[in-house]
């Protein structure tokens, strides 16, 4: 992208849902580090601890509310007092065997969230780019290991999968009735639509239940080895910051002069030379977290039971992500893997370096991408 993201959110009121979690305190931290005006809504951090909380990520935050993607009213008014020139929606229930246990809060907040939200922007009487992150997993994974591209079936056999696939549904359905060029009232607001499809993300600060790096840090503090449910399943692994920089610049896309050419759906992912599976990752994070210890014994198989197995294979292709928006993933996987193993090993020895080293990142990124 030729105009930089720095440029696009200065000064900009922005709308992030879900920003207690993982990704959005990343996306949090780095709105408000380019100078954006962020409103957050989400419920209070489910882990213990939270990036959220050990990057004292409110202090960035122009309003923070706390609150149920689902609570229509509460959604509509604090989305009225943001008066959002961009809206970020990020809260989800995102973990695939939470969705075995749970399967209709699942598919409430995923599906009756999004709807509750775009309710709330078809009221907002004024311009508004959204991005709605849905996941690689709303495909109809058909397990031949080809990279999915946006025009590839939706589907999901597991309830997660399942509801993202509907998640992607109800958001072309409301691009399609309300906010496309033709079926926008004539003089009224622009409001722009897209989805942002994007793999498995690794970084500092994921404490996020069956998350991996969440499992390997909680392991080394037990000294005990990591169990892996699925050492053998590829996925398409990447930096936190990469994901993000896709749904920035795909909403600074949609907020521009030529927002109505944007496409419905766009997938964020790594280079394709970057698969791996979670037993290669596993073992390049541990090794750079740990370069002293040995190798052998640091993680064991466990077959998973009680639940229809996950996905074995999930790739994705970029092409449109490139073509259209210019967007290419900037750190390999080994860089990913090292920014990854040098936050955790900070923390370890200092729990106050966690909003420091995010904003390293954070602006080795952005320097990377040529942003001031």
């Amino acid at each position: 992208m030729t105009e930089d993201l720095a440029a696009a959110f200065a000064g900009r009121s922005v709308f992030v849902t879900g920003h207690t979690g993982f990704k959005g305190s990343w996306l949090s931290l780095w709105l408000a580090d380019m100078g954006a005006r962020v409103t957050g809504y989400a419920l209070s951090p489910e882990t213990e601890p939270s990036l959220f909380e050990v990057a004292d990520v409110v202090r960035d935050l122009e309003r923070h509310v706390v609150g149920d993607i689902r609570d229509r009213e509460s959604v509509a008014d604090a989305l009225q007092q943001a008066a959002p020139d961009v809206v970020l929606h990020l809260a989800a229930r995102t973990v695939v065997r939470e969705g075995y246990m749970r399967p209709a809060e699942t598919f409430a907040v995923n599906v009756d969230g999004t709807t509750a939200l775009l309710d709330a922007v078809r009221t907002l009487d004024r311009d508004c780019a959204v991005v709605v992150v849905t996941s690689d997993k709303c495909y109809a994974n058909d397990e031949s290991g080809r990279p999915f591209i946006e025009d590839d079936r939706l589907g999901g056999r597991d309830p997660y999968s399942a509801s993202k696939a509907a998640q992607e549904m109800v958001a072309q359905s409301y691009r399609c009735s309300f906010f496309d060029r033709t079926a926008r009232d004539e003089g009224g607001p622009v409001r722009r639509l897209a989805t942002g499809r994007a793999g498995n993300v690794i970084g500092g600060g994921d404490w996020t239940a069956d998350g991996l790096v969440a499992d390997l840090a909680r392991a080394r503090a037990r000294r005990e080895p990591t169990v892996l449910r699925h050492p053998s399943a590829v996925r398409p692994w990447q930096h936190v910051l990469e994901p993000l920089s896709g749904y920035l610049t795909l909403a600074a896309h949609l907020a521009g002069p030529a927002g109505d050419d944007v496409g419905s759906a766009y997938n964020f992912g790594p280079d394709p030379a970057d698969d791996a599976t979670v037993g290669q990752l596993v073992d390049s994070l541990l090794s750079a977290w740990d370069p002293e210890s040995p190798r052998e014994g640091r993680w064991r198989g466990e077959v998973s039971t009680g639940h229809a197995p996950e996905a074995g294979v999930l790739r994705l292709g970029i092409g449109r992500a490139a073509t259209d928006l210019c967007w290419r993933p900037r750190w390999r996987l080994d860089e990913a893997v090292a920014r990854t193993a040098r936050w955790y090993r900070a923390y370890e020895s200092d729990p106050d370096s966690a909003r420091a080293g995010c904003l390293v990142d954070i602006r080795a990124y952005g320097r990377e991408r040529g942003d001031p």
